[in-house]
């Protein structure tokens, strides 16, 4: 049995524990050599439900998302997942939701879902920053507009949030919440791997946990400001598992 991370919070009176196996940036391409197969029937051994934290595919094609699909075939528990920006890379990202979503995935987009008595949160986030450097809204139209999607990703979070009624919930990300589990990226991308305004919202809420994707070269934990555990899973992350995915117990 692969360690568990012992920092996950501990099961409530309404429900027993389970495990969550938590994995981002899988990059499926069309001419992999190797396929997931092995890790999702591992997964499936290990955990009780799978989450995917987006940049399933590499290039945000069809035929990527159809491979991973026939991957899934052999995860036997349920699947949560949100979409990555490599998804949206060749503009066919309806496609490959629909796909996704064929295959039996809990694909998440600014909406919830109880499994387990536990409710799973996802929204894809967007970039913007963190802390006092966050980007605000001042100056050029297109500096507006990407700050107005970043607001407007923490609002379509807000509102998926008010929808749990469960004790427990995990909230699923591409982008980071916070700065610490980006540590390690080179400083000039910190902008682009995530924003401050999610980790306002989720503070506004009870949270067991939060994992993301997205930071390659990131650190595996960190905080919000508000103490909700954030957990970067890109599978290129160190973990406490020694695997590519993290294994929590909520």
């Amino acid at each position: 049995m692969a360690e568990r991370n012992e920092a996950a919070m501990a099961t409530t009176e309404t429900g027993r524990t389970i495990r969550i196996a938590a994995v981002g940036d899988l990059h499926v391409q069309e001419d992999a050599q190797a396929s997931c197969r092995d890790l999702f029937r591992e997964i499936s051994r290990e955990a009780d439900v799978l989450v995917l934290t987006g940049d399933l595919t590499n290039l945000g094609k069809p035929r990527e998302a159809e491979i991973l699909a026939e991957d899934l075939r052999a995860c036997t528990i349920p699947v949560v997942a949100v979409l990555g920006n490599h998804d949206y890379e060749s503009g066919a990202v309806e496609d490959v939701a629909n796909i996704v979503r064929q295959a039996g995935v809990h694909l998440l987009d600014g909406q919830s879902t109880e499994i387990k008595e536990v409710g799973f949160v996802g929204v894809k986030g967007f970039v913007g920053g963190f802390g006092s450097r966050m980007l605000g809204s001042f100056g050029e139209p297109a500096i507006k507009a990407m700050v107005a999607e970043s607001v407007s990703e923490s609002m379509r979070l807000e509102n998926a949030m008010r929808q749990v009624h469960t004790e427990r919930t995990l909230v699923v990300l591409h982008y980071a919440p916070v700065v610490e589990t980006v540590a390690g990226e080179p400083l000039e991308i910190f902008p682009f791997l995530g924003s401050s305004r999610l980790a306002e919202t989720i503070d506004r809420f009870k949270v067991s946990a939060v994992v993301h994707g997205h930071a390659h070269r990131g650190v595996y934990e960190g905080r919000t400001p508000g103490g909700a555990p954030v957990y970067n899973v890109a599978m290129h992350v160190a973990k406490p598992t020694g695997r590519p995915y993290a294994l929590l117990e909520i």
